[in-house]
């Protein structure tokens, strides 16, 4: 059947969902870069409070990760290689980065001279990010100065957690019987923060723990399985602006009651959780609408895309930038010398969030390119024994 003019794509490169990233990662900027400001004034505190819902961009990056890796290893299902293609494209990706910033940090930069105390601490506990377990002494430590430079890395190890089991469960479960295990995954996941909220372990604790994190990703499994269905999940794509509104709407009345009532906060504070993955769900299939709607439209624009290529990049750097410019106390020295706190803490912002990028960019465009460019040889059909055949790179690599 002809696809009609409100039909969507939902399969290989999604502009949108490109984005969806962008988004992602400008929030959690925002958190570490002004939601941690001090604010004096009632505007500043409007602004810091603002910002500091920016941590909701992790939320975003799980359902984002959930719906494109199932929709990859869907469709590569039953190609050959399956493992080994999905396997080492996620190492090409992740692992480069990941373990040059370790190792810069951790190996080479002691050799030159004395770490500042806080990354010092961070060295000391450094068997932790080696093996993406810092989720787990984070949580363990109800901190997050846990692990100083690299707290933000708890996130990193979540993904990795998810990259490592998926590919098996998907592999091993039908579509259908992966629609009602990702359900019950959504649904388990939600439980289980509420009976660890019930039985007073940390909202901190219980909001880095990969058992209580899951349920975020398999929201965006779930709409990668549901998308290849026979209608192709256009009903999805279709009722998604509906979706949007009445999951925005419950959380806001959710929220309205926590800080009227202030009762049940641990326990209603998980319940929200689950609303916000299903509100960026909702959101992520939004952003696949034709650009004719307002919100595709802005997902799809050059501005978030931008941003969403090099997200890796500005999620691993802004990172350790944020507690350099703690150790230096930067935001102080921008104030002094500026005389205006408001204007500084817009200054350190603008400062840091460019500084980030970048660094991105050029780590982007002159090492991780080089990585990537080598995931041509493990794409579905493509034979390592016969390089030549092996199809050209186009366009921007898949995360």
């Amino acid at each position: 059947m002809r696809k009609g003019p409100d039909q969507v794509r939902l399969t290989g490169h999604l502009p949108g969902l490109d984005g969806v990233r962008g988004l992602a990662i400008l929030m959690v900027m925002a958190v570490h870069f002004v939601g941690d400001a001090t604010a004096r004034t009632a505007a500043e505190r409007l602004v810091v409070k603002l910002a500091s819902y920016g941590v909701l961009g992790v939320d975003l990056f799980f359902v984002l990760s959930g719906l494109l890796i199932t929709g990859l290893l869907l469709d590569a299902k039953n190609s050959p290689h399956y493992f080994r293609n999905f396997y080492a494209r996620r190492t090409l990706r992740i692992f480069p980065l990941y373990y040059l910033v370790l190792a810069t940090l951790f190996i080479v930069l002691p050799r030159i001279g004395a770490l500042s105390p806080a990354l010092e601490e961070a060295r000391e506990r450094q068997v932790w990010l080696w093996t993406y377990t810092a989720n787990f002494y984070i949580a363990a430590k109800s901190s997050w100065a846990a692990l100083t430079y690299f707290s933000h890395f708890w996130s990193l190890a979540i993904e990795e957690h998810f990259y490592l089991l998926w590919p098996l469960v998907v592999f091993g479960f039908r579509r259908e019987a992966l629609e009602r295990l990702c359900v019950f995954v959504i649904v388990g996941g939600a439980a289980l923060r509420l009976a660890l909220a019930a039985a007073g372990v940390s909202e901190l604790s219980i909001s880095v723990l990969t058992p209580c994190r899951v349920d975020a990703l398999c929201v965006g499994a779930l709409l990668a399985v549901l998308s290849r269905r026979a209608d192709g999940g256009q009903s999805l794509v279709r009722d998604s602006g509906r979706a949007a509104l009445y999951l925005g709407g419950l959380i806001v009345a959710i929220s309205t009651w926590c800080a009227l009532m202030k009762t049940g906060l641990p326990l209603l504070h998980q319940i929200r959780s689950s609303l916000y993955s299903l509100f960026f769900g909702a959101l992520s299939l939004l952003s696949l609408r034709s650009p004719r709607h307002l919100v595709a439209r802005v997902f799809q624009g050059r501005l978030l895309r931008f941003f969403g290529k090099y997200s890796y990049g500005l999620y691993v750097y802004h990172g350790l930038l944020t507690w350099y410019f703690l150790e230096r106390r930067m935001g102080d020295r921008i104030g002094a010398a500026l005389g205006h706190h408001s204007l500084a803490i817009a200054v350190t912002a603008a400062f840091g969030i460019g500084a980030s990028l970048v660094i991105a960019v050029l780590s982007y465009e002159m090492f991780e390119k080089r990585f990537l460019q080598l995931k041509r040889f493990f794409e579905a059909g493509h034979e390592l024994a016969a390089p030549a055949a092996a199809p050209r790179i186009a366009g921007v690599p898949e995360p």
